[in-house]
C-alpha cells in the first residue's frame, strides 16, 4: 500500500506559550511539495491566537473528504463514457458530541455538483449511482467513524 506525508512546522517565537498566549499558526508542507499555512479554528480558539486566514484541521478533514469523492467520481464518470465539464462542491462539516461523549465531526454533508457535456448525457438515476460508487470508495470516507452525507446537487442549483 502506499504511504502519505505531511510535515507540520509550528515555533514559538518567544510568545508566552506557558501563559497560553500564543499563536496557532503553523506551516504544513504535502509529500508533493505544496505548503499551506494552517491554525486552529477561531471556533475552538479565539482570535488572536488562531489565525482565520489559515487553514484548520477541521476545514481539512472536510476537503479530504469532499476532494477523495471528487476524484472517484471522475473516475468512474469517465469509465462510463461521461464527459465531466465541471465540479463543485459546497461541503461543511457540523461538529458534536459523539457516541462516547467526546466532541467530534458528527456529520459531514457533501453537496457536489457535475456539468456533463457531450453527447451522451447521464440520466439522474446514473448520476446518484457514480455518487454512491464513489462514497463506497472513497478510501477517506472509509477511514472514518464520522456520518459522512452526499447531497448531489443539479445542474440548475437544486438538490438531487
Amino acid at each position: 500500500m502506499s504511504q502519505h506525508s505531511a510535515d507540520i512546522l509550528w515555533q514559538r517565537d518567544g510568545q508566552d506559550f506557558v501563559g497560553n498566549r500564543y499563536s496557532r499558526r503553523h506551516t504544513i508542507r504535502f509529500d508533493g511539495g505544496a505548503e499551506w499555512a494552517g491554525s486552529s479554528s477561531p471556533h475552538v480558539v479565539p482570535l488572536p491566537m488562531s489565525d482565520a486566514t489559515a487553514v484548520d484541521p477541521e476545514e481539512l478533514f472536510v476537503a479530504s473528504l469532499s476532494s477523495c469523492h471528487m476524484l472517484w467520481f471522475l473516475s468512474i464518470a469517465a469509465s462510463r463514457g461521461f464527459c465531466v465539464e465541471r465540479y463543485t462542491d459546497r461541503a461543511d462539516g457540523r461538529m458534536g458530541r459523539s457516541a462516547a461523549g467526546k466532541v467530534a465531526m458528527t456529520v459531514v454533508t457533501l453537496r457536489p455538483q457535475a456539468l456533463f457535456s457531450g453527447e451522451r448525457l447521464p440520466t439522474r438515476e446514473q448520476i446518484e449511482a457514480m455518487h454512491h460508487s464513489a462514497h463506497d470508495q472513497c478510501f477517506i470516507a472509509n477511514s472514518v467513524h464520522t456520518d459522512v452525507r452526499c447531497e448531489p446537487v443539479l445542474e440548475d442549483g437544486t438538490p438531487q
